[in-house]
């Protein structure tokens, strides 16, 4: 386990938005669900300044987790999404820790 992997299983466990640095810019994520597909770590998210249409439902984003930089735990709570079950985005990703 990274020390990311371990920021991001602290986050999902006590339901905390985790801050990164992604493509140059800082977001805030609210994760959900921690996985691995082919080797790789992802983390499906939502993230918390992405601008939605008012008829779009907010969803979780996959994003790589080499991809996120200076990570860090926030003391911002978040509600995990009510149509979130779970289920994993491909059929052959490997859960590893979700709400």
């Amino acid at each position: 386990m990274t020390n990311a992997s371990l920021t991001v299983m602290e986050a999902i466990a006590r339901k905390r938005a985790i801050a990164a640095l992604y493509n140059g810019q800082r977001i805030v994520l609210a994760p959900h669900l921690l996985f691995e597909r082919h080797g790789d770590q992802f983390v499906s998210a939502l993230n918390a300044g992405k601008s939605w249409r008012s008829d779009e439902e907010p969803r979780l984003g996959q994003f790589k987790l080499a991809g996120l930089g200076a990570l860090e735990l926030l003391d911002e709570p978040f509600e995990p999404l009510a149509s979130f079950c779970g289920i994993l985005p491909r059929e052959d990703d490997v859960a590893i820790f979700a709400v």
